[in-house]
């Protein structure tokens, strides 16, 4: 259990977002006035977005616009650094509280950072290490989420009679990918992903969105991105950041044809940023 049932969000409490969701895709987590300050200084404002299940959302804007603040606050990763105030409601409860288990929060919402970093491990140790510490010691069971883990990042057919070599050899497009599988081998609900082809080649870059959009069947996707075309490529929504606020949340055609402010329209046709 995350939490206690006490931090159960009131649903009659006033939103100050659009309801952008459907039947098919209900909302699985959404911030309420959500805050971070790193000294005195507000890096995010007031963000109020929601996420619909098994759909990617794109965070987009300039650099130190409060994007990735943003992005790591959905799972606390800024708990150390920062003062995060405001609403984190992940199925219906409020996460952004001390009693939270944040442990098995980040079970439910794992993080997928900018750079690849790969243990210094064997391939099949990578994923089979984070199971060990959650219980799961019967060999045959490893063996089997370590190949569904690979599938599903589609890494298998490429390191499937190396698994015993280094994660450290592979390329940086297979290191993110083996990274996305560490993730997955919990079975989280939400990925969160930090500007994750950054680093990559057009191909590897190619080869990840693929891989995203066959895992957003099982998973909700949130990814922090300042590639435009692959922003409308991949998301079904985008919010696009400017200076610590959400300045516009819509539909990616909607952002990318028919931005309702002149700065959303120059940011994503590249006047700006």
């Amino acid at each position: 259990m995350l939490v206690n049932p006490s931090h159960a969000v009131d649903p009659s409490k006033e939103r100050h977002i659009e309801l952008l969701s459907d039947p098919a895709h209900p909302v699985i987590l959404e911030t309420h006035d959500l805050k971070v300050f790193y000294g005195q200084k507000e890096a995010l404002k007031d963000a109020d977005l929601q996420f619909n299940e098994h759909e990617i959302t794109a965070l987009i804007g300039p650099s130190g616009s409060g994007k990735s603040t943003f992005l790591r606050s959905l799972n606390r990763m800024n708990d150390r650094v920062a003062k995060v105030t405001g609403e984190i409601n992940y199925r219906g409860i409020d996460i952004n509280q001390p009693d939270v288990d944040i442990y098995a929060m980040r079970r439910q919402i794992g993080m997928v950072f900018q750079r690849p970093n790969p243990f210094a491990k064997s391939i099949y140790e990578n994923i089979a290490f984070a199971l060990r510490q959650r219980g799961v010691t019967n060999r045959h069971e490893l063996d089997d989420i370590v190949e569904s883990s690979l599938k599903g990042a589609a890494l298998w057919d490429q390191v499937k009679d190396d698994l015993n070599k280094s994660a450290l050899s592979l390329s940086g497009g297979q290191a993110q990918r083996l990274c996305i599988a560490r993730a997955i081998a919990v079975k989280p609900d939400i990925l969160l992903l930090d500007e994750p082809a950054s680093a990559l080649d057009p191909v590897s870059t190619s080869q990840l969105e693929n891989t995203l959009l066959e895992l957003k069947r099982d998973y909700t996707i949130i990814i922090v991105t300042h590639n435009m075309q692959q922003a409308s490529r991949i998301s079904e929504y985008t919010a696009f950041f400017n200076m610590g606020r959400v300045l516009e949340y819509d539909t990616t055609t909607n952002i990318f044809t028919n931005p309702q402010i002149q700065i959303t329209s120059d940011y994503v046709s590249g006047n700006f940023g």
